[in-house]
């Protein structure tokens, strides 16, 4: 299920990353990433995925360029982007988007298009 969000505008950081088979913490990094970004001023929320060969693809939605940059500088992340790099991540590639448009659908809306 994905994250459930305002209507826009808003932003996507979207984090496209390919790990490496060194662990140390990962998870729990992982998992106290998702915990602190959503204390943050201007968090809305997140949708990850990761395959069985490492590629893996978050995003996470955030009200302002601001609240962006903030987390950005934040202690706890800094270091766990320095970890990444120095030992999960092979490579990863980030983009900061502004969602201007967004709809959804689901199976027991039936088969109507959500934009028509």
């Amino acid at each position: 299920m994905s994250a459930h969000l305002p209507a826009p505008p808003y932003y996507a950081v979207i984090f496209t990353s390919q790990r490496t088979a060194v662990d140390h913490g990962y998870g729990d990094m992982a998992e106290r990433m998702v915990a602190l970004a959503a204390e943050q001023p201007g968090y809305l929320g997140v949708d990850s995925s990761r395959g069985e060969d490492g590629l893996g693809i978050t995003v996470s939605y955030w009200r302002s360029a601001e609240d962006i940059a903030a987390w950005r500088r934040h202690a706890e992340h800094k270091i766990a982007r320095d970890s990444g790099r120095s030992d999960w991540y092979a490579h990863y590639t980030l983009r900061v988007a502004k969602v201007e448009r967004a709809y959804a659908w689901a199976r027991e809306d039936g088969s109507q298009d959500p934009q028509a």
